[in-house]
């Protein structure tokens, strides 16, 4: 996933006038980097937007406080989601991806195994994060929507931001250690009460970096990134609905479905979509229970999406 947007990094392109900095925030074009101890304004040249959060780039300084971005260091992670016409960068260089659902309000299953396959694409670690588990009327149904994505190996983690504060820090703290993290999910899933619990004056960074890239009182429409410390970071997205992946080719789909993998290469074809061919190892799985129906559903549904593409 992250081979297109790596190809237009621009490494090497520095030279010994420039700095080097981490991307901590992007807001449309303009992105706040911090610089050793100093936070900036930077932007690209021209309408270049390749930049994202957590990305190391070096820029030259236009101005004590503002720079232009010359070159991206090379990523070893991308995320990013796309439609029919462009796409949008998430975070980049993360370890692992936490999807927040919760109890209530009820959350999107096309979201969630959207955002694994986007992870299984990219390389990125994915965990699946239950906040509001003391909503306990509602818990049940809710364990069993997510038994479909433990059972293919994804972790799934119980806490309560509000009502069980201290336990949530002892669940949540130690599977950030020495990893940099993005969390992403839908409106109401308690997504800021989580990082307003584990990252010291958040709310105070978050108006600070608002100002600095006079998005006003829009505080949650950019992407931000909190250093917890040297070797941990967590990157809060904005709550999103919809998840595209209409850059992912077939083949590069059908490996980023882990259910599939044990039935690739075993169909009566080489050459098999996997989708009414005869003799397909995985519809084969698919009937016999071993594949859960929701997820080629969602598999059938992105190869439609992946033709559609015009950017």
């Amino acid at each position: 996933m992250a081979s297109k947007k790596q190809a237009a990094a621009r490494p090497g392109a520095a030279t010994a006038n420039h700095e080097s900095g981490l991307v901590i925030a992007a807001h449309g074009r303009h992105y706040l980097v911090q610089a050793a101890e100093q936070k900036l304004q930077c932007v690209t040249r021209g309408k270049k937007s390749d930049v994202a959060v957590g990305d190391r780039i070096r820029f030259a300084r236009t101005s004590p406080n503002q720079g232009v971005v010359e070159a991206i260091d090379e990523r070893k992670t991308l995320l990013y989601r796309s439609d029919q016409y462009k796409s949008k960068l998430l975070a980049a260089n993360v370890d692992q991806l936490f999807i927040v659902v919760a109890t209530e309000p009820s959350f999107s299953d096309d979201l969630v195994s959207r955002s694994l396959v986007a992870a299984e694409s990219a390389g990125v670690d994915a965990h699946l994060i239950l906040n509001k588990t003391d909503i306990e009327a509602a818990l049940p149904k809710t364990r069993e929507r997510l038994q479909v994505y433990a059972r293919l190996g994804y972790p799934v983690h119980e806490m309560s931001a509000t009502a069980r504060p201290d336990d949530t820090r002892a669940v949540f703290l130690p599977l950030l250690q020495g990893k940099s993290t993005i969390l992403i999910g839908q409106s109401g899933m308690g997504k800021s009460s989580i990082i307003n619990l584990i990252v010291p004056d958040a709310d105070i960074a978050t108006r600070e970096i608002s100002a600095a890239l006079d998005t006003g009182k829009h505080t949650t429409t950019f992407t931000r990134l909190y250093q917890m410390d040297d070797e941990a970071s967590i990157i809060d997205s904005p709550g999103f609905q919809e998840f595209g992946l209409y850059q992912l080719s077939e083949g590069m789909l059908e490996r980023a479905f882990r259910d599939f993998t044990p039935y690739l290469g075993k169909c009566r074809f080489y050459n098999c979509h996997h989708l009414n061919e005869p003799g397909c190892a995985v519809l084969e799985a698919v009937q016999s229970g071993e594949i859960a129906p929701m997820r080629h559903q969602l598999y059938a549904q992105l190869v439609h999406e992946s033709s559609q593409t015009l950017y």
